[in-house]
């Protein structure tokens, strides 16, 4: 993505005055969503894409540090790779990456030769090795609701969220929270019992300038901070309990043009196909040049270490499914690796993607509501959990994991 896009996406989300995707409903088109009724909490997953641990001890986030001093909060360590989609697709199903199936932004699979995942590749065979909670609830009869989140508007096994948006990124961050205010409105028969939310501004700030303080990062991280707010503020005034999640899927550190690996310095680029480069690389070998690929990528490098698929740490927890590249190449942390150099690579800015136990590439996590005691910063937990977490929260019971409830079964209420 270059900057210029970067930068036409952070102005968008920004601007309160960007178009809705539908038009809100007030709150007497819904007879029986009286505030004076009993209401049953509700369980938010929230997202905050790219947001660190430590930008909430910078002074600009009041509404995000007053619910993490009524419930829990604290660094949380992304799987590998430290990537968007793989991230936001653990945090809904409690699998790694290896397990679920979405190993990166970007990926193949050779049971669709020719066929490549991106992100807004929607085809239901890349999404459904593994079952997201929002469908495991549906099959249980718990009524959800997403406003966006990775894989959410994908059909699985013929389900969807009974309620859900196709993503929109020029639908504005007040918009996206009118819309669940709408949602928590409408009477108990219709009414999600489990929401997402998602948000990309901090993200893309990142990206653009960077995770050191400045006023533009600031803005937007003060600018969802704000939201988050807005919508506790006129859930607390329908009446409406709600157990939040709040949580990134990865963090952010330093890139510099002064940190390129150049991959045609390596290896001729017509003997191998590139999947992804960036903050790491995935190499698929052409026929008849295995061999030599594999010798020019998997030896010493300066700044970066490649391994083949069969021979990835295990500290990655990475490599066992079959849509992980042959041969995965993995910098040093605020090096990054190009067969071409994107234009916006002139100067500072954001990344992530890295080894998932760099403190850069730490997660946040927070969780507060009627259900959760004030229990203060935890230890640092794998965002596998997180699933474990949210089923309990909403009702729900959850699918095999990797995680457990284990890091917060201390701090929730009887």
């Amino acid at each position: 993505m270059i900057r210029s896009i970067f930068s036409l996406i952070l102005a968008s989300f920004l601007l309160a005055g960007a178009p809705a995707l539908a038009a809100t409903t007030p709150e007497q088109d819904y007879p029986g969503a009286e505030k004076s009724e009993t209401r049953d909490p509700v369980t938010i997953l929230i997202s905050i894409d790219g947001f660190r641990p430590d930008y909430l001890q910078r002074g600009i986030t009041p509404n995000l540090t007053a619910l993490a001093a009524t419930g829990i909060y604290g660094p949380m360590r992304p799987s590998f790779p430290s990537k968007t989609f793989p991230n936001h697709w653990t945090l809904v199903t409690g699998k790694t990456p290896d397990h679920h199936g979405i190993v990166g932004n970007t990926m193949e699979d050779a049971a669709r030769p020719g066929e490549i995942f991106k992100m807004a590749t929607k085809d239901p065979f890349w999404w459904s090795e593994a079952e997201p909670i929002w469908i495991t609830a549906e099959k249980q009869g718990i009524r959800t609701a997403t406003m966006f989140w990775p894989g959410s508007e994908v059909e699985i096994e013929g389900i969807r969220p009974a309620d859900w948006w196709p993503f929109n990124e020029k639908l504005s961050s007040d918009r996206r929270i009118n819309a669940v205010v709408d949602w928590m409105r409408r009477p108990a028969d219709i009414r999600p019992r489990l929401v997402t939310l998602y948000f990309d501004t901090v993200d893309t700030a990142g990206h653009y300038f960077g995770p050191a303080p400045s006023e533009k990062l600031h803005a937007a991280i003060r600018a969802v901070d704000s939201e988050i707010g807005r919508l506790k503020q006129q859930l607390d005034g329908l009446g409406q309990p709600v157990n939040f999640v709040i949580a990134s899927d990865h963090g952010m550190t330093e890139t510099s043009p002064e940190r390129i690996i150049h991959l045609d310095q390596i290896m001729p680029r017509d003997q191998y196909r590139l999947v992804e480069d960036g903050n790491y690389a995935g190499i698929e070998p052409l026929n008849g040049y295995i061999e030599a690929v594999r010798s020019a990528f998997v030896r010493p490098h300066d700044h970066m270490q490649c391994w083949p698929r069969d021979n990835i740490p295990e500290q990655f927890a990475y490599g066992k499914n079959p849509r992980v590249p042959s041969i995965l190449c993995l910098p040093e942390i605020g090096w990054v690796v190009y067969q071409d150099v994107p234009e916006w690579m002139t100067g500072i800015g954001g990344g992530h993607g890295y080894d998932q136990r760099e403190p850069d590439m730490m997660a946040f996590f927070l969780a507060s509501g009627p259900a959760i005691a004030a229990g203060g910063q935890l230890p640092i937990f794998d965002n596998v959990n997180i699933y474990s977490l949210v089923a309990r929260l909403a009702g729900v019971k959850p699918g095999a994991s990797d995680g457990s409830l284990a890091p917060f079964e201390q701090k929730l209420v009887p």
